[in-house]
């Protein structure tokens, strides 16, 4: 049996070998998406486009304009002079919000009483505007504690009985750096969408180029012929994998605080379980073109509904349960955790027991679809 799987993987690596392009397509090109991706991926929203609407034209409304164009979110593009000008800035696409200070803002902050501002977001994209109107409520907060206080506000009548301050402290990530949270993620990505191409077009371009028949008119078994092509893809996806962990480590300095041999565990689980999966695509295919076909409709659903962007408790209940069989859910879980928590078996352990269940399951249907495909 070792003699066979011997044969099998220097078959492939030979292959591998004489493909002088290989070396380019394994490497290049998941450095440039790890690129792309680690700028790309963030949910930080610069340069909103803003209209301002000043009816009241006091020092303090002059002075609330003046902290959102002090901010890096915001972009002043128009401050119009009737409501009608903000209602084209809007529909024509010139802004995303528009900022409207009624008359008499001045007066009532003066007076320590409400003053109102009243804020039109464009919600086509809600995404954006959510981001918008949590840096809106920020300046607006910042420019309320930044004002002085009324005599009445100074000397209240009545002292409260106790003050509540809420102070934040974030936990594994103090600078709130979206990085930290995305790269990792960006990693177990890229690594599916490689491993997954490459084993789905295994077994079928055997087939094209007609190498298929004569590997099974050999002594060697279904099971041995997938475990031979498992094993090379296998580990082509580790190197790739401390290859876009170093460029992670190096390039965007995300801070690596956990075990290595924890992430080394969880990356070959994860390995063989999208090895199976491609390979289980792989037996379903006659031709690349269908190969490539399934590797679309499989592998955008499993990122999509992964955790890598959207929680999953935000989604329907049956994708809950369809992402169950995602073999990228655990993985996500298991590499920021160790990249930014530094924690353990005793806290990884049901992650790293679904990947292996997941893998056993996904090498064993393949190799059964093998067989009935033979037949």
């Amino acid at each position: 049996m070792f003699e066979r799987l011997y044969v099998m993987l220097m078959k492939e690596f030979i292959e591998l070998k004489r493909d002088h392009w290989a070396l380019f397509r394994l490497t290049v090109p998941l450095l440039i998406q790890m690129l792309v991706f680690g700028y790309a991926a963030t949910f930080t929203v610069h340069h909103v486009r803003t209209a301002v609407l000043d009816l009241d034209h006091s020092q303090a409304s002059r002075a609330l304009v003046s902290h959102f164009a002090a901010s890096p979110n915001f972009a002043i593009v128009d401050q119009p002079d009737t409501p009608a000008t903000i209602t084209r800035d809007i529909d024509q696409n010139k802004a995303v919000i528009a900022l409207v200070i009624h008359a008499g803002f001045g007066r009532k902050l003066g007076n320590g009483t409400r003053a109102p501002l009243q804020v039109i977001v464009d919600g086509t994209n809600s995404n954006t505007a959510l981001i918008a109107l949590g840096y809106v409520n920020q300046i607006v907060a910042q420019f309320s504690v930044a004002q002085p206080q009324s005599p009445a506000m100074i000397a209240p009548t009545v002292t409260p009985a106790a003050f509540v301050t809420l102070q934040e402290r974030p936990w594994y990530n103090e600078g709130l750096d979206e990085r930290w949270f995305f790269i990792p993620g960006v990693i177990g990505t890229l690594t599916l969408m490689q491993v997954v191409s490459l084993t789905a077009f295994a077994i079928v371009r055997e087939r094209e180029v007609g190498t298929l028949e004569q590997i099974m008119v050999s002594p060697i078994r279904p099971f041995e012929f997938i475990l031979g092509k498992t094993m090379p893809f296998f580990l082509i996806g580790l190197a790739d994998i401390g290859l876009v962990v170093s460029f992670g480590l190096l390039w965007f300095h995300v801070p690596f605080v956990g075990n290595p041999w924890i992430l080394l565990l969880g990356a070959s689980l994860f390995l063989f379980a999208a090895l199976g999966m491609g390979l289980l695509l792989s037996t379903f295919s006659q031709t690349q073109q269908q190969a490539f076909a399934l590797n679309f409709f499989f592998v955008n659903p499993f990122f999509i509904l992964s955790g890598f962007a959207f929680p999953i408790a935000s989604m329907p209940k049956a994708l809950q349960w369809f992402t169950v069989i995602n073999p990228l859910r655990y993985f996500l879980v298991i590499i920021r955790a160790v990249f930014l928590k530094g924690v353990g078996l005793e806290v990884l352990w049901p992650q790293l027991l679904a990947l292996a269940v997941l893998a056993l399951g996904m090498l064993t249907a393949s190799t059964l679809r093998f067989r009935k495909s033979l037949d």
